[in-house]
C-alpha cells in the first residue's frame, strides 16, 4: 500500500514502514502522508526487504518485534547489503542493552512506545538533515578539489556555440544518457552542466567524475560503494557517486578510460538503475541520470576491443561535439576576458586590459589545449603581469612604425625566477600543479628549485 503525499515530497521523502500492528501502520502512514512524505507499509521483515528491492527508500520505521525475522536481525542485513538509507527503529519493550544493539547494528535512532507523532516527525527530520549535510559535504570537497577545472560557463556567440546551445536546450529536459565528444580541453564539463542546470534535475546534485584520475582497483567502489569488509582496508560501509547523485545527474568525464571490467558492470546500472555495492548481495534502485565524455574515438576504441561495443551504443543514444577553440576563434576575446574577471578576483590582482592587439595575438593561436589553454595563459599573465605574447607562436607581427611603451625589463633569469616563484605561491607549494600551468615537467621545476637553493 502507498499511501498518498498530500504535498510533493521532499528529497529525502520516500519511507518504509515495517510493523505487524496495522493499526501502527496506518496512524503512522496518514501522519506522515500529511506532512509530504511518500509511504510504503509492510507487516514483516521479509515483506519489508521485498519492497527494497524494487524501490530507493530513503528511511525506515521498523519495529523490532516482528513476526519471523526480528527487527535488528534485518536492520544488519540491510546494512550488510548497502542499504543507505537511515533506519528508525520503535518498540514496547525494550532495555539498555536493546537500545545498544540496536545503535550498533546501524539505527540511525531507537524510540519506545507509545509515542507521539512529533517524536517520530523530530526523529525523521534529524536523519534528513544529517543525509544532506553529508551529501552537500561530501559534493563539496569534491567541487574544491575540481576547482581549477578551467571553465565557468558556455561562453561565446559564435555559430558553432549558438548550435550547441540550441541542442542543449533541446536535450536538457529529456531523460535520455548523451555522450559528450570533443578534444581534450573544450569544455566537455560546461556542456553537461548545462544539460543538468536546464533539466528538471537541476534543484538535485550535479556529480562529475574523471574517470581517468581514479585508480581501476578504487573506481569501483568511487561509484556503487562498499558495505563494511568488502575488501582490504574497508573498515565501514561507504556510499558510491551513485547513491549522492539521486535524483540528479552523474556525469561520467574520461569514460573511455574505464577499465573493461566495469564497463560491463555500468551497463547493466544504466540498462536495469540499480547498482550493487562492493561485497552486497543485493542490488539498490537509484534514480540517476548519466551523462558522459570522452576525447577518444569510441568506435575505434570499439574496434581495438579496448571498448563494450553494448556500452558504447548504450552511451550513444545521442552524441553532441563540442567544437574545438581553433574553429571559433571569435569567442576567444570574450573567453579571455571573462576568465581575466574570474582569475582576477581569486587571485586579489587588478585585471589587465584585453586589448585590440592582445585580442589579434589570441585569435591567431590555434589554441591546442583549447579552452582549458587560454584559461592558462591568462592566469599566467596575471601572475607575470604581462601578456607572454612570444610565447604564443604565429601570432600577427605588431606593426614596426607603432609607438612602444619605454621598459627596463629585468635580467631574463629573474623574470623567470620570480615568475615561477609566483605560481608556486599560487598553488600553494604543490610543484605537479605549477609545473601544469608553467607549461613544463615536474622535473624541470624541481631542477630549477634546487638551483636556486644551491
Amino acid at each position: 500500500m502507498t499511501a498518498p503525499a498530500a504535498a510533493v515530497p521532499s528529497q529525502e521523502g520516500h519511507i518504509l514502514i515495517v510493523d505487524d500492528e496495522q493499526g501502527m501502520r496506518s496512524f503512522l502512514a496518514r501522519a506522515l502522508a500529511m506532512r509530504g512524505y511518500t509511504i510504503e507499509l509492510a507487516a514483516s521483515a521479509e515483506e519489508g526487504a521485498e519492497k527494497v528491492q524494487h524501490a530507493d527508500f530513503d528511511l525506515v520505521i521498523l519495529d523490532i518485534a516482528l513476526p519471523g525475522k526480528a527487527g535488528i536481525d534485518w536492520l544488519k542485513e540491510l546494512k550488510a547489503d548497502g542499504f543507505a538509507g537511515d533506519v528508525i527503529l520503535i518498540t514496547a519493550f525494550a532495555d539498555m542493552e536493546t537500545a545498544i544493539d540496536a545503535l550498533r547494528a546501524g539505527a540511525s535512532d531507537f524510540i519506545l512506545k507509545p509515542f507521539r507523532i512529533d517524536q517520530i516527525a523530530n526523529a525523521i527530520k534529524r536523519c534528513t538533515e544529517r543525509t544532506l549535510l553529508s551529501r552537500e559535504n561530501y559534493l563539496l570537497r569534491r567541487q574544491v578539489a575540481e576547482s581549477a577545472r578551467g571553465d565557468d560557463g558556455m561562453i561565446g556567440n559564435s555559430p558553432a556555440i549558438a548550435r550547441l546551445r540550441q541542442i542543449v536546450q533541446r536535450l536538457a529536459p529529456m531523460p535520455s544518457t548523451v555522450l559528450i565528444q570533443g578534444e581534450s580541453g573544450v569544455g566537455k564539463e560546461v556542456v553537461a552542466r548545462a544539460l543538468h542546470e536546464c533539466s528538471p534535475r537541476a534543484a538535485k546534485p550535479f556529480v562529475p567524475v574523471n574517470c581517468a584520475a581514479i585508480s581501476a582497483e578504487l573506481i569501483e567502489s568511487e561509484l556503487f560503494g562498499h558495505v563494511k569488509g568488502a575488501f582490504t582496508g574497508a573498515r565501514e560501509a561507504r556510499n558510491g557517486l551513485f547513491h549522492y547523485a539521486r535524483g540528479g545527474t552523474l556525469f561520467l568525464d574520461e569514460i573511455g578510460e574505464l577499465p573493461l571490467a566495469l564497463q560491463s558492470r555500468l551497463l547493466r546500472v544504466l540498462e536495469e538503475r540499480r547498482v550493487r555495492p562492493l561485497g552486497a548481495e543485493t542490488e539498490i534502485p537509484v534514480d540517476v541520470r548519466v551523462l558522459a565524455a570522452t576525447n577518444r574515438d569510441l568506435r575505434a576504441e570499439v574496434a581495438a576491443c579496448r571498448f563494450r561495443e553494448d556500452l558504447f551504443y548504450r552511451l550513444e543514444v545521442v552524441t553532441l561535439t563540442v567544437p574545438p577553440l581553433r574553429e571559433r576563434a571569435e569567442d576567444v576575446p570574450e573567453l579571455a576576458a571573462a576568465f581575466m574577471n574570474q582569475l582576477s578576483r581569486q587571485l586579489g590582482l587588478l585585471p589587465m586590459l584585453v586589448d585590440a592587439e592582445v585580442s589579434a595575438h589570441l585569435c591567431a593561436h590555434p589554441w591546442p589545449g583549447n579552452v582549458r589553454e587560454l584559461r592558462n595563459f591568462i592566469e599566467r599573465s596575471l601572475l607575470f603581469g604581462e601578456f607572454p605574447l612570444d610565447s604564443l607562436g604565429g601570432a600577427p607581427a605588431r606593426d614596426a612604425a607603432a609607438p612602444r611603451a619605454e621598459t627596463h625589463p629585468l635580467p631574463l633569469e629573474a623574470v623567470e625566477k620570480n615568475h615561477i616563484l609566483a605560481v608556486l605561491k599560487h598553488c600553494g607549494g604543490n610543484k605537479t600543479r605549477a609545473a601544469e600551468l608553467l607549461g613544463v615537467s615536474r622535473k624541470t621545476l624541481e631542477r630549477k628549485c634546487a638551483e636556486w637553493a644551491a
